[in-house]
This record gives structure tokens, C-alpha cells and sequence, in this order.
């Protein structure tokens, strides 16, 4: 969940602390139907697995890319350091990432082969 477009865990904060105050959910980064170029490559890259913790992530991002929207894989690193995922690995959602702020700023970004395709 982002408040005042800080990212916060929602387990520490009462809905009352919210008052007067703006909450973006997962929900409210689509554009009504047209997913978040976050989503669109999570789901591209296989970056979600069971879903579970893909809203702190894909909200942690999203944070970051609206302050800088040319972050260094360090940068992402670091800025997703307090989000947890149990089912893959993390390098998938660092790429989605790093897909997602090129596709935002219009620029053409080739993953590496093995990110599509796996190992040969």
C-alpha cells in the first residue's frame, strides 16, 4: 500500500492512520482496465509467482520509478530489500522492473536470453 506515496507495510498501519491521507492499493495502479507497466512485466517475465507477495513488490516499484525512473539494478535491489518472496527468485522481479522503467520512458530494452527462455 502506498500513503502520500510513501510505501508502508499494511500490517502497520490502523485504517484510522489513513485518515485524510492517500492510499493507493494493487488496484489503483491500473488505469481501469489497462494494467501498470509494473504488472504488464511481472506477468511478462513470470515475475509473480503465487501472488502473495507481488503488491508489496509491484507498490515498492512503483514508488521508486515515480522518483526515479532510471534506477540502477543496486537501486532496485535496495528499494525492494524489505519485501520477501518465498517462490523464485529475485532476479525475475528485478528485471520486470528494469523492463517496466524502460518501457515507461520509451526506450527499447532487450532482457537476456536466458531471462525468456532459460538456460540451453
Amino acid at each position: 500500500m502506498l500513503v502520500d506515496g510513501r510505501s508502508i507495510l499494511s500490517c502497520l498501519m490502523l485504517g484510522l492512520d489513513a485518515e485524510d491521507r492517500d492510499v493507493t492499493s494493487i488496484e489503483g495502479m491500473a488505469d481501469g482496465a489497462r494494467l501498470h507497466p509494473l504488472q504488464d512485466t511481472f506477468a511478462d517475465l513470470g515475475a509473480a509467482q503465487c501472488g502473495y507477495c507481488s503488491p508489496g513488490f509491484l507498490l515498492t516499484a512503483k514508488e521508486l520509478l515515480d522518483k526515479k525512473p532510471d534506477p540502477s539494478r543496486e537501486e532496485i535491489k535496495e528499494a525492494l530489500s524489505g519485501n520477501l518472496c518465498r517462490c523464485t527468485g529475485y532476479i525475475k522481479i528485478y528485471e520486470a522492473v528494469e523492463l517496466a522503467a524502460a518501457r515507461m520512458r520509451g526506450e527499447a530494452f532487450e532482457l537476456p536470453r536466458e531471462s525468456l527462455y532459460g538456460l540451453e
